[in-house]
């Protein structure tokens, strides 16, 4: 049986996937409100263990799914997913019902909702008209208010391959393959949000599965999101997936450096330009997949459409204030704004256990910073002090680095095992600092310390990045101790507290701030900031190594920071927004071309 849960636009934001964890039940929490949320749903593990607790929780009947059973990584998916859709349906109705009796409920939900809300015009009429009529407003209710999006998140490059001793098993039980099925097979009527690039083989999998090809009446029951970095990657991509027949209903362009988690840095494209293509290139997108997808479906005996289907242009990474989230909306015509790192600090919102939420309310700009801990190879944003840091350096001080590697869902380098091994993982590492050990007398101090700490930096991502949860919920955690990895935008150095989910709302519509006069740069400014930093370090990096070949590549990218910056000056000049910031944002984007120009790329010649 298919969800009868339909989605709308209520609100104008969105929560964005956090870790494994950090979201894992953000549906549970907030889709009632018609805010919708993004589930990783790459371990199963966890995935298992929440079904189990909201089960119980919600009075539902619960089977365990174990190890033992066939499929089970895509089953267990399947199970809690259709869990969290029985709960947010059945909070919905709750919901409702309270808003239909309730005046004070009523009023306060009211307070929620973004001025431009046609629903939050229609309950104002209620209360001015003052027939506080308890049918009248369900029956408006009913037609009118949908939950928030109970989507999922699938990283594409995390597609282990599996075996069944040492035979390995068909392609569709790579775990991004399995954890697609999951979602495919599941009650949801939603999108699955597809991020860190093309993956063809998982791509072409789609087509196994009625639910992504429009039906008779044009509709998708399960939708295509894609987060990309540039409108040339959104092109490729959908067109792609569109030869298949398949639509892509949103592509969420996400800042390439002033986000959570793995950091997808450009070679020097900043967001607003990247955002101003795919504003004046959006009907090119369109018409390109509607042309192609019409011909795969009519091949495929399938319902062709006959006007494009919809598509959303949507946008997240280190949106702090009311202003440039309206901005965003109104200058490039987004559908959503994703607001990620401030809502670690909502626990009505997120899931943490409270000393993690206490170290992000403490952080400043100095303690957030991009690391090397991720074993995919991607630079991964987090903040300094994490419990996870502290055990990773307690075990290499004690000759014991890395991780006992129980979950394996990185597993990815074939170095030295066909099956896949972690490079976070004890194995990995005790193989990797012996050979460093044989080297050591043709390197310096200096290039032996730097290789013997580029072996050992990374971290447990697949334990750490779930434990957050666990720990909330009270649940039992076995084996190896690896605390919490925490993976914030430098954006939370801005707000310091926790907070409600009403005051983090009134926060982004503007109605009331949580920022007390914090002195916090403009999100394209910093943007930029990142950048240069981020170009000095692969420009010094170039010149250790004396890489030439990497001239060509590293003057590309001070051109397009350089013109990123000719692009800001010109934007910010005219216009009704940022008045307050204009003077002080036209002098950053002046100190940041000059520090650029004085960037010597030439030395590597």
């Amino acid at each position: 049986m298919k969800s009868t849960l339909k989605t709308n636009s209520l609100h104008t934001f969105h929560i964005p996937v956090m870790g494994l964890a950090y979201t894992i039940d953000s549906p549970i929490r907030v889709a009632q409100y018609g805010i919708s949320s993004v589930i990783s749903i790459m371990d199963d593990e966890l995935i298992e263990k929440m079904n189990a607790f909201y089960s119980k929780k919600f009075n539902l009947p619960y089977q365990e799914i174990s190890q033992k059973i066939s499929d089970y990584r895509a089953k267990r998916i399947t199970s809690y997913l259709n869990t969290v859709d029985k709960i947010v349906t059945s909070k919905f109705e709750h919901f409702k019902t309270e808003l239909s009796e309730s005046k004070a409920a009523l009023e306060n939900f009211i307070t929620m909702l973004p001025n431009k809300s046609e629903i939050k015009k229609g309950l104002e009429n209620f209360l001015q008209e003052g027939c506080i009529i308890k049918e009248n407003i369900k029956n408006y209710l009913e037609k009118n208010l949908y939950p928030g999006a109970i989507d999922i998140n699938i990283m594409t490059k995390v597609d282990k391959d599996n075996f069944d001793k040492k035979e390995q098993l068909p392609i569709e039980f790579n775990d991004a393959h399995a954890a697609l099925r999951g979602f495919a097979n599941s009650t949801l009527n939603s999108s699955v949000v597809l991020s860190a690039g093309m993956n063809p083989r998982l791509y072409s999998y789609f087509e196994s599965f009625p639910d992504f090809f429009p039906d008779e009446n044009s509709a998708l029951k399960k939708k295509i999101i894609l987060k990309v970095s540039d409108f040339r990657s959104a092109m490729i991509q959908g067109n792609f997936l569109a030869k298949k027949g398949l639509w892509v209903s949103e592509y969420r362009i996400e800042s390439g450096l002033n986000c959570g988690g793995h950091a997808f840095a450009t070679d020097g494209f900043l967001l607003g330009p990247i955002l101003e293509e795919f504003k004046q290139k959006k009907e090119n997108l369109i018409a390109s997949a509607h042309e192609l997808l019409c011909k795969a479906l009519q091949q495929k005996n399938l319902p062709v459409p006959e006007a494009p289907l919809d598509l959303k242009i949507t946008v997240q990474g280190g949106v702090g204030t009311a202003e440039e989230h309206e901005f965003l909306l109104d200058f490039y015509k987004t559908d959503s704004v994703g607001w990620g790192s401030p809502f670690l600090l909502v626990p009505e919102a997120t899931s943490s256990d409270n000393d993690t939420r206490e170290l992000l309310a403490k952080a400043k700009e100095e303690d957030l910073y991009l690391s090397n801990i991720s074993p995919l190879g991607v630079p991964f944003n987090t903040v300094k002090g994490t419990t996870n840091e502290l055990l990773r350096e307690k075990r290499i001080r004690e000759n014991k680095a890395g991780s006992s590697c129980p979950k394996k869902y990185l597993a990815l380098s074939k170095e030295y095992d066909k099956k896949g091994i972690c490079t976070a993982s004890r194995k990995y590492q005790e193989l990797k600092l012996s050979e460093l050990e044989s080297e050591k007398e043709n390197l310096s101090d200096k290039e032996y310390a730097k290789k013997q700490r580029a072996i050992t930096e990374k971290s447990c991502l697949c334990i750490g990045l779930a434990n957050a949860s666990l720990l909330e919920n009270n649940i039992k955690i076995k084996g190896e101790a690896q605390g919490v990895v925490v993976c914030p935008g430098p954006n939370i150095a801005y707000f310091d507290r926790q907070y409600s989910l009403f005051e983090m709302v009134q926060h982004i519509y503007g109605y009331k701030s949580v920022l007390n006069n914090v002195k916090r740069p403009n999100l394209f400014v910093k943007e930029l900031s990142l950048y240069l930093n981020y170009f000095r370090k692969e420009v010094q990096e170039a010149l250790e190594s004396g890489n030439t070949a990497q001239q060509k590549k590293l003057n590309h990218f001070k051109e397009n920071l350089l013109s990123g910056i000719e692009y800001y000056r010109n934007l910010f000049a005219g216009g009704n927004y940022f008045q307050k910031e204009k003077e002080a944002i036209q002098n950053q984007l002046n100190q940041y071309k000059t520090a650029l120009e004085t960037v010597e790329i030439g030395a590597l010649v």
